[in-house]
C-alpha cells in the first residue's frame, strides 16, 4: 500500500499545492514552521479521518478561508483508492472513498493504516492517561473494526450515565435502578475492551523491546504496564463500589474508560527516570513496535510518517533509524527534517528510491533537479 499523490487547498498554511510521491521514501526539508509537518498531517486526515494534532476541523483550515479539501490517490493491493476530505466552517466534514461519501467516519478507520512519530509523543510520557489511552485504541482500531464500535458504544453509554448522574444531583432525587440500565449495557462492553487490550499489550512488549533494543545501546528493558479497574475480573462491582463516589462527582469515576499504561524502563516510570536521549528512543521504539504489529495483523505495511524525530539524535543513532526503516518490513515512509545535507548524505547510500523536497515559500521537488544532472552528466558522457 502506498500514497501515490496528495492535493491540499486552504489546508493550514497552504493554500494550494499537488505533490507526486514515491513508493518507498518521500523525505520534506526546510526551516521550522515553513508547513513540512502540515504534509504528513494531511496524510494522517486521509487516513484516520482527522488532525493528528488538532481534533477541531475549523481550526485547520487557513486563515481568512471558509474551508479546506485534502484529496490522495492510495494504491492498495493493486487498487486505487481515492480518498477526499472537506471541512466547511460551521459544517459537517465530508469524508469520500472513491466519490461515495462515509455514512459513518468510524467505517473507514483501518482501510489505509497509519503510524505517526513525532515530538508530540513526549505527551505519552508526560501527559495523562487519555494520551495513553488514545495510543491504545488508535492502535487497535486500526486492525480490529469490532473493538472500534465497542468502543463508540462504550462512549455512548457512558455519555448517557454521566448525564444521568447530573439529573439526579440537579432535580434532587436518587435511582439506583436506572444507572443500572446503562451498567448492563457498559458490563460487556467493558469486557472485550479490556481483554483486547491485556491481548494487544502482552504482544506488544517483545517487539518494543526488540527495536529498543535495535536503537539504543545497552542492555536496558522496556515495559508497558496496564492498569485497570477491572483487573479482578468483576466488572459489576466496579460499578457498584463507586455508586457514592459517582454521586457525589455526577459522573463515572471508574470502568475501562479510566485505565493507563505505565511506560518503564529497567522496572521504573521512564519519566522519572529517562534522560531525554532514552526517552526519545523509548518513543520511537514504541511506535515501530506499533508499526509491526499492525502490519502483521493487518497483512499489509502502514504509511510511516516520522516528523523531525532526529533531532537531539546523534548521528550514529539517526543513521541506525534510516536503514531500519529503509528495510524491507517497511513500506512507504515520509520523512521531515531541517537538515537537508544530513538527509541527502544518508538518502545517497539507500538503495531504495525516494524523493526529495525542500519547502520554503514554495516546494521543490530536488530530487527531479538531482535526476535532470544524473541525466546531463551521462549525455556529458556520451
Amino acid at each position: 500500500m502506498h500514497l501515490q499523490n496528495i492535493s491540499l487547498i486552504n489546508f493550514k498554511n497552504y493554500s494550494q499545492v499537488e505533490l507526486e510521491f514515491s513508493a518507498r521514501i518521500n523525505c520534506f526539508v526546510g526551516n521550522n514552521g515553513v508547513g513540512k509537518t502540515n504534509i504528513l498531517d494531511a496524510i494522517h486526515y486521509l487516513s484516520l479521518t482527522k488532525s493528528f494534532f488538532n481534533s477541531i476541523d475549523s481550526q485547520n483550515i487557513k486563515y481568512d478561508e471558509d474551508f479546506f479539501v485534502i484529496q490522495g490517490t492510495f494504491i492498495k493491493d493493486d487498487t486505487q483508492e481515492n480518498i477526499y476530505c472537506s471541512s466547511k466552517r460551521n459544517r459537517k466534514k465530508q469524508f469520500k472513498k472513491n466519490k461515495k461519501e462515509y455514512q459513518r467516519l468510524a467505517d473507514h478507520i483501518g482501510l489505509l493504516p497509519v503510524v505517526m512519530i513525532s515530538p508530540a509523543d513526549t505527551n505519552l510520557i508526560v501527559g495523562g492517561s487519555d494520551e495513553r489511552r488514545k495510543f491504545i485504541n488508535t492502535v487497535i482500531s486500526q486492525y480490529d473494526r469490532n473493538y472500534l464500535n465497542d468502543l463508540i458504544q462504550y462512549n455512548k453509554a457512558l455519555a448517557q450515565r454521566n448525564k444521568l448522574l447530573k439529573d439526579f444531583a440537579r432535580s434532587g432525587r436518587f435511582e439506583p435502578e436506572s444507572l443500572e440500565l446503562w451498567d448492563e449495557q457498559l458490563i460487556p462492553l467493558s469486557e472485550k475492551i479490556y481483554a483486547k487490550r491485556m491481548d494487544f499489550i502482552e504482544k506488544l512488549v517483545p517487539v518494543f523491546q526488540k527495536y529498543y533494543d535495535s536503537i539504543a545501546s545497552g542492555n536496558e528493558s522496556v515495559g508497558l504496564v496496564y492498569h485497570s479497574h477491572h483487573h479482578d475480573g468483576n466488572f459489576r462491582n466496579v460499578f457498584r463500589e463507586a455508586l457514592d463516589k459517582d454521586r457525589i462527582l455526577q459522573y463515572t469515576t471508574r470502568g475501562i474508560h479510566k485505565d493507563d499504561l505505565v511506560l518503564e524502563l529497567d522496572d521504573y516510570q521512564i519519566k522519572r527516570v529517562g534522560s531525554q536521549g532514552q526517552q526519545k528512543t523509548y518513543l520511537v521504539a514504541l511506535k515501530f513496535a506499533e508499526y509491526e504489529f499492525i502490519r502483521d495483523v493487518s497483512g499489509f505495511e502502514p504509511i510511516l510518517l516520522l516528523d523531525d524525530i532526529f533531532d537531539k539524535f546523534d548521528a550514529s543513532r539517526v543513521m541506525q533509524i534510516i536503514h531500519l526503516v529503509s528495510e524491507n518490513q517497511f513500506g512507504q515512509i515520509f520523512i521531515t527534517d531541517t537538515h537537508q545535507s544530513r538527509l541527502e548524505k544518508i538518502l545517497s547510500e539507500l538503495s531504495a528510491d525516494f524523493r526529495l523536497f525542500r519547502i520554503n515559500k514554495e516546494i521543490t521537488d530536488l530530487s527531479e533537479e538531482r535526476r535532470g544532472r544524473v541525466e546531463e552528466e551521462v549525455s556529458g558522457e556520451r
